[in-house]
């Protein structure tokens, strides 16, 4: 099951499930509607035109920048030069749904993650406070190595 979609001038071939990178999206998160859908494919076979009424559903995971990208103007023998930089925003959508002709087809749940307890440093303290010893450090030990003297000459 996929689509295929427009979205900031370009066409994605998306799944339920698949995360793409977009233009940014205006808005700061949450549900995101593609209704520009080009072609539906299911496992049937059936492909569907645009205009069908098919729409992609997607979630907002991330906004952020892109990387850098150097643009450099030069003219040789003209003392011309001029050197530009931009950095493309862009969205990062997860699909979570493609729905045609009353059909769904969703992506499944993400596992969640639970947040790691760090411990608290007071407890370290209670050990010192309360006279036990520090856990003593291994320290590195070395061979010591039998130099070899340079033969004399005669």
């Amino acid at each position: 099951m996929y689509a295929v979609i427009r979205a900031g001038g370009k066409q994605y071939k998306v799944a339920p499930g698949d995360v793409i990178r977009v233009e940014k999206l205006t808005g700061t998160g949450g549900p995101v509607q593609f209704n520009e859908v080009l072609a539906v494919s299911s496992q049937a076979g059936s492909v569907v035109r645009p205009g069908s009424g098919a729409s992609v559903t997607g979630e907002v995971v991330e906004q952020g920048r892109g990387a850098k990208v150097l643009v450099f103007h030069y003219k040789k023998k003209k003392q011309y030069k001029k050197l530009r930089g931009h950095r493309q925003d862009y969205s990062t959508v997860r699909i979570t749904e493609i729905a045609f002709d009353g059909q769904s087809f969703k992506a499944p749940d993400l596992p969640k993650t639970e947040k790691k307890v760090k411990k608290a440093p007071a407890a370290h303290a209670e050990h010192h406070e309360a006279g036990e010893a520090k856990p003593a450090k291994k320290k590195a030990t070395r061979k010591a190595v039998a130099k070899k003297s340079a033969p004399k000459k005669k």
